[in-house]
Parts: C-alpha cells; sequence; structure tokens
C-alpha cells in the first residue's frame, strides 16, 4: 500500500462529493504518476487554500482515462476509482500544522515556508509513516469532530486559466499565505526579504530618478522600507501602459521591477535574494514564451554569492531549450556592484541613462560556453 497526496480546493471537494465520492481526478500531463497507483494505495485529500487534511480515499481500480464530467472548471481525466475511509468537512478538517510535530515534511526546514513545497502538485507519493499519522488523525477528527472557523476565500482560492494562442495556461498568483513555522536560523544582518524589500525600493528608486515610470508587482507595494511605502514612489504606476493578452498582462504585472518610458519596457528586474532563485527565472520565461518577439532587458538581481546559483537554475532544460536559450537573454547583477555604483554615482544619478545598468551586468554563460565560443 502506498501513500498519495491528492490535492483539492473547496470547490472541486464538493464537486467530488456531489458525484457520488467514487473517482478521483488528475490533470493529463500526470498520467504516469497516476498509472503507478494500485488498488488498496490511499490518497490524502488536503485542501489547499486553508491548508487542511479534508479525507483519506481508498483506490479500489487501476488507472484510466475519463472525461465523464464532474469538475465544472477541469476535465482531470486521469482518473481512478476510490472508495471513502474518512471524509471530513473544511470545518472539521485537521490543520495541516496541528501535524507538525508528526510529520518528516516539517524537519530540517530552510525557511519557515519551505514545507509548503510538498503540496505543490498531486498525486505525489508520501512517506508511510506521515500517511500513517494523517489517517490516524483524521480518523480522531472523524469520531472527535472539531468546528475551527476559517476564511472563505481562502478555501475557495484557485488559478484562473486563460486562453492564449499556446492554449490555456495558468499564471501564478500571490496565494493567500499558507502558514509559517518559526524555526531556529543563524542570526544576520538582514533578512532575505528585507534584502528583497530594500532592493526593490532601490531599484523603483533608482527608476524615478532617471526620469522613467516604475512598475513594483503589485502584492509587494504595500511593504515598507525604511519608513517608507514602496507604492508611495513618485513616478509608480497604478496601471501598465501597454497591452497584451490577459496572461501575458498578469505575468508583466508580477515581475519584482520594470522600468518604463512611455508605453515601451526599458528593463525588467526579478530580485531573487531567496535560495530558489526559480520563481523570478520562471515568469520571465513565460513571458517570453507568451511573446517571443518581445524585446526586454531582463536581469536577476541577486546577492554576490548566489551567482553560481543563477547560472544553474539558467542551465535547467526548460530554460535552455527556449529560442535564444535564456542565459542569453538575462544578465546578472550583484546586490554589491549595483549598491557601489549607486553610491559613487549619488550627486549626478539624474544625468545617468537608464542603460548605465548594463555596466554592472555579468552575462550568464557556463565555462562550456566560454571555450565554445574561444
Amino acid at each position: 500500500m502506498t501513500y498519495w497526496l491528492d490535492l483539492f480546493t473547496g470547490k472541486t471537494w464538493q464537486e467530488f462529493l456531489d458525484a457520488g465520492g467514487t473517482v478521483s481526478g488528475f490533470r493529463d500531463g500526470r498520467w504516469k504518476a497516476v498509472q503507478r497507483m494500485q488498488p488498496g494505495d490511499r490518497l490524502l485529500c488536503y485542501l489547499t487554500g486553508i491548508s487542511r487534511f479534508v479525507g483519506v480515499l481508498e483506490v479500489t481500480s487501476g488507472a484510466f482515462r475519463d472525461t465523464k464530467k464532474i469538475w465544472a472548471d477541469a476535465e482531470f481525466p486521469c482518473r481512478v476509482n476510490v472508495k471513502p475511509l474518512v471524509t471530513l468537512t473544511p470545518e472539521t478538517a485537521v490543520p495541516v500544522m496541528s501535524l507538525k510535530d508528526q510529520l518528516s515534511v516539517f524537519q530540517n526546514l530552510k525557511s519557515p515556508g519551505a514545507w509548503t513545497g510538498h503540496f505543490r502538485g498531486s498525486p505525489a507519493k508520501w512517506k508511510d509513516q506521515d500517511g500513517e499519522a494523517i489517517y490516524k488523525s483524521l480518523l480522531n477528527a472523524q469520531a472527535n469532530p472539531t468546528v475551527r472557523p476559517f476564511d472563505a476565500k481562502k478555501l475557495n482560492y484557485r488559478p484562473n486559466l486563460i486562453q492564449t494562442k499556446l492554449g490555456a495556461v495558468t499564471i501564478p498568483e500571490p496565494e493567500p499565505n499558507p502558514p509559517t513555522i518559526s524555526i531556529s536560523v543563524p542570526s544576520a544582518p538582514s533578512s532575505e526579504s528585507s534584502q528583497h524589500d530594500r532592493m526593490q525600493m532601490t531599484l523603483g528608486k533608482l527608476g524615478c530618478d532617471l526620469g522613467l515610470d516604475v512598475w513594483v508587482a503589485r502584492n509587494d507595494r504595500g511593504r515598507v522600507v525604511e519608513g517608507v511605502r514602496i507604492a508611495d514612489l513618485p513616478r509608480l504606476l497604478s496601471e501598465l501602459p501597454i497591452h497584451f493578452d490577459p496572461a501575458t498582462t498578469k505575468t508583466i504585472e508580477l515581475i519584482d521591477v520594470l522600468w518604463l518610458r512611455g508605453k515601451a519596457i526599458v528593463a525588467a528586474f526579478e530580485i531573487e535574494s531567496t535560495t530558489s532563485i526559480y520563481s523570478g527565472i520562471l515568469r520571465m520565461s513565460d513571458l517570453i514564451s507568451m511573446q517571443p518577439n518581445l524585446d526586454i532587458p531582463l536581469y536577476i538581481v541577486a546577492p554576490d554569492d548566489r551567482r553560481d546559483k543563477v547560472l544553474s537554475e539558467i542551465a535547467r532544460p526548460t530554460f535552455s531549450r527556449l529560442e535564444p536559450p535564456m542565459r542569453e537573454m538575462c544578465r546578472f547583477i550583484p546586490f554589491s556592484a549595483l549598491l557601489e555604483r549607486l553610491k559613487q554615482a549619488q550627486q549626478f544619478v539624474g544625468y545617468l541613462k537608464p542603460d548605465f545598468i548594463d555596466e554592472l551586468a555579468e552575462s550568464i554563460t557556463s565555462e562550456d560556453d566560454d571555450a565554445s565560443a574561444a
């Protein structure tokens, strides 16, 4: 027997129950994983948004494909027959944080929210001991229900599908914040989040000083740096002056900082002070994939010691297969180089041209690239 994670929104869980609770489905791209399921395996049903386990299902068939209508917003055609072992309501579901001392996904975390990486997709195979702990907890919750209030907006959260020339795509948006846990970390002069915020403010203010309009990701505008809100930058745009299809627009709106002159984007910056480095590059990749003829200078701005990490992330196959490869379209700006240059230019920053940023940016190439160019 194997335990698998099975993700639901509040809506898809209710639709599953309304259809009889006998079939669980997954997206087409998960077919290989679904085929590994066997009768007797158990599905751990998890409500995204409110971060609660709501049920356990037993698989009663092999994998099959079917498009019979169960869910309103997607087909989830990769399916298995199931029978419920435990079904709770969202109100009586078990919060994942109540299990943090029992589950391995909460052990040895590098950041308070790192556990959420185990809840990004389904089906996902889980450790037997974790599955057993969750199953026992849900059996107890079914026998002794406890009602816990929740935010209905979080329960109903789901990314929107947007139709583009590439087909239906989802543009990642800021989700309701998942719970985080406190972990012991060595003290440091500044946290990663404050580094990000300060650099975002620095680039925003620099754009304003250069006489450019500035865009900052919508979800970051309420942040405060040294007593000043990012939203109070003098040339901060409330709406983008350029018009693309909705998917492209949503992607652009989530990029950390944009400099604009009129309707033209002068530069796009993703600030990556966290260990993953991945999300910002992925947004830029999405943008280039949807608008391959878009000619925008792209920059990853990160701490100096993250250069190798930036290089390794951009070398991923998904980015290397772009035409041209992402490493040829994107350049790296170390925090120290930007801050030092601004310190030197403090008295005449208003006279600089935006392309001075190119003097600070490093090409992102590997040793193999350098050798082949020799």
